[in-house]
């Protein structure tokens, strides 16, 4: 059985909101009421499948942001294929 470490500052990360929406992002801090949180994009469905926007339009792409754990449901590391697509997306570095 392997044991599930939980979520490492750097790491890409998916986020489950109480809302329903689902928030791909780089961690870069976590206190104990909140998660700091690098680009965050949205899951949004289009017509050629899902893709990734913004979460926030109004604020800098490049500011992070301060995500309250009361509004969390689920948290975990993101599949290889969204992080890659995710660093690609917000770095322009391509991974093998």
């Amino acid at each position: 059985m392997l044991i599930d470490k939980g979520v490492s500052v750097g790491e890409v990360i998916t986020i489950k909101l109480t809302s329903g929406e689902e928030l791909v992002a780089k961690l870069i801090d976590e206190t104990a009421t909140h998660y700091k949180l690098s680009k965050p994009l949205v899951l949004s469905m289009g017509p050629k499948g899902i893709g990734m926007v913004p979460y926030l339009f109004t604020v800098s792409p490049d500011k992070d942001i301060q995500l309250n754990k009361a509004t969390v449901t689920v948290i975990a590391v993101s599949d290889k294929e969204f992080s890659n697509q995710y660093i690609q997306g917000t770095t322009g570095i391509t991974l093998a």
